[in-house]
C-alpha cells in the first residue's frame, strides 16, 4: 500500500461533474485550505496479494455480522441497540423471511501490514458509491488503463437487482415486471443522497427492472389500502430508501413503514403505544418490500461493534469494544449507537481528549479501542470496501487531515499495481 502521486487529468472536473460528482468541491479543509472532495492529484497502490487478503477479511467480517444478527434476535438484545420495543417483532420477522438485501460499506483501519481493522458497517445508507464505482475506474481507464482495479461494484450491483428482481411483488420469474420505487431526503442539500439514489436507480433499470424515482417528502399514505403511494398515487411494492431506519421509525408519517410489512407482522397495539394512528387494514391490504429491510436496524447501529468483540474476542480483524461503558479500555473511541460523518465522536488517550460536536448521543454510545489511522503525508485514510449481496466488490478511499474521517475528508482513487 502506497501514497502516490500524479499530475490530474486537465479537464478532470469536467468529467467528474459530467459523471454525476456535483457535489466535489464542497467540503473545506480545517483552516479554510480548499481541497476538492475529489482529489486526483494523488492515488493510492495495492499488491494483489494485498486486495486479495482485504476481500476475504471483508466477505469474513460480513458473514460474522449475520452470525450477529442469529444472536442478538435470539436472546432478544434489542434494548442494548436503543431499539424500541414496536420495532422488534418486524425486525425479527424480516430476518426470519430472508428479506432482500442490495449493499454496504465497511470502513477498514489498514496501513498495508497485518489484518485491517473494522471501525464500523454503513450497512443501511452507504454513501461514496457513484465515486467508487464509475468516477474511480473511468480514472483509471483514462490514465492507467494497463492496471487492474479492486472494483466490479457496477456490475454486482446490476446482478443483483437481477437476482432480487425475480422475486420481488409484481414479478413472474424475472425483474422485468417488477416496479421499484427510489427515494432520497431533500433534507440532505449537498445533492449527495440524490445522486446515489439516481446511480442505483440507473443499476436496477440495466438490471431490466421498471424504476420511478421521488423524494421521501413526497411519498403519500393511502389509509384504504394502509401502503404508500406515489405522486400519480399508485401504491409501491418495492421501495429503495436513502433514509436511515431509526429517523423513520420516529417520523409519526414514517413509522407506518412497519404496517406495510407482511400481514400479522406488527400488531395493532404495539403501533398505538408509538402513537401511530391505527386503521384495520382490509382484505385489499398492500405488503411492501423494502430496501435495505428492516433487520438492517441492526448492522446499521454500531453496538453491532460491541456484539461482534463478545462473540469473536481477540479476532484480529475487530478492534475491542464495549456497550455503554469503555470497560477495561483506557484509550478509545467514543461512538454513538446512531452516529454519522463522524458526529459527536470522543477521542481519549493519554496525551488529551479530541471531541466533534453533533446531536447524536441520546440512544447511547459504544466504546471502540483507539486505533489511529495511518499517517500518509500528512493524511489519514480510511478504506471503504463495498459488499454487494454477500460478495465483496470494491474499494473506495477517504482521506482526512485528522483521527476523524467526516464531511472534511477527500476521496482519492486507488490501482492494483502487480
Amino acid at each position: 500500500m502506497k501514497r502516490l502521486h500524479r499530475t490530474p487529468r486537465d479537464n478532470w472536473l469536467d468529467i467528474v461533474v459530467e459523471q454525476g460528482l456535483v457535489y466535489e468541491d464542497t467540503l473545506l479543509y480545517p483552516g479554510d485550505n480548499r481541497r476538492p472532495y475529489w482529489d486526483e492529484s494523488v492515488y493510492y497502490s495495492f499488491e494483489m496479494d494485498e486486495v486479495l487478503l482485504l476481500e476475504a477479511q471483508v466477505e469474513l467480517l460480513h458473514s460474522m455480522c449475520l452470525d450477529a444478527i442469529d444472536h442478538v434476535i435470539a436472546t432478544e438484545r434489542y434494548r442494548d441497540f436503543g431499539i424500541p420495543e414496536f420495532c422488534w417483532q418486524p425486525i425479527k420477522d424480516s430476518w426470519n423471511r430472508n428479506d432482500p438485501y442490495l449493499y454496504g460499506r465497511f470502513d477498514l483501519r489498514y496501513d498495508g501490514s497485518g489484518s485491517a481493522k473494522l471501525l464500523e458497517y454503513n450497512a443501511d445508507t452507504p454513501t461514496t458509491l457513484l465515486e467508487a464505482s464509475v468516477i474511480q475506474w473511468q480514472w483509471k481507464q483514462d490514465v492507467f488503463p494497463e492496471l487492474d482495479q479492486w472494483n466490479s461494484i457496477h456490475e454486482r450491483l446490476v446482478d443483483r437487482w437481477r437476482e432480487m428482481g425475480a422475486s420481488l411483488p409484481g414479478s413472474t420469474g424475472g425483474p422485468a415486471s417488477s416496479t421499484v420505487h427510489f427515494t432520497w431526503t431533500n433534507l440532505e442539500t449537498t445533492g449527495e443522497d440524490h445522486l446515489t439514489t439516481a446511480y442505483l436507480q440507473e443499476t436496477a433499470a440495466e438490471a431490466g427492472l421498471d424504476t420511478i424515482g421521488l423524494a421521501i417528502e413526497d411519498l403519500g399514505w393511502d389509509e384504504d389500502l394502509q401502503t404508500f403511494v406515489d405522486l400519480a398515487e399508485t401504491p409501491i411494492d418495492t421501495l429503495f430508501k436513502l433514509y436511515p431506519w431509526e429517523w423513520l421509525i420516529n417520523d409519526p408519517f414514517g413509522v407506518n413503514a412497519l404496517k406495510t410489512l407482511p400481514r400479522g407482522r406488527v400488531s395493532n397495539r404495539d403501533l398505538s403505544a408509538a402513537g401511530v394512528n391505527i386503521a384495520s387494514a382490509g382484505d385489499g391490504r398492500n405488503s411492501m418490500v423494502w430496501i435495505e429491510p428492516a433487520w438492517k436496524m441492526l448492522l446499521s447501529n454500531k453496538a453491532i461493534l460491541a456484539v461482534l468483540w463478545q462473540l469473536n474476542p481477540g479476532h484480529p480483524s475487530l478492534l475491542p469494544a464495549y456497550l455503554d461503558d469503555p470497560g477495561p479500555l483506557t484509550e478509545y473511541i467514543r461512538k454513538p449507537k446512531l452516529g454519522r460523518e463522524g458526529a459527536n465522536v470522543t477521542i481519549v488517550k493519554p496525551d488529551g481528549t479530541l471531541s466533534t460536536a453533533g446531536e447524536y448521543g441520546e440512544e447511547g454510545y459504544v466504546y471502540q479501542a483507539f486505533s489511529p489511522l495511518p499517517e500518509f503525508e500528512g493524511q489519514h485514510p480510511v478504506l471503504g470496501t463495498w459488499v454487494v449481496g454477500d460478495e465483496s466488490v470494491g474499494l473506495g478511499i477517504r482521506e482526512s487531515a485528522g483521527l476523524v474521517t467526516d464531511q472534511t475528508s477527500s476521496f482519492t482513487p486507488h490501482v492494483i499495481d502487480s
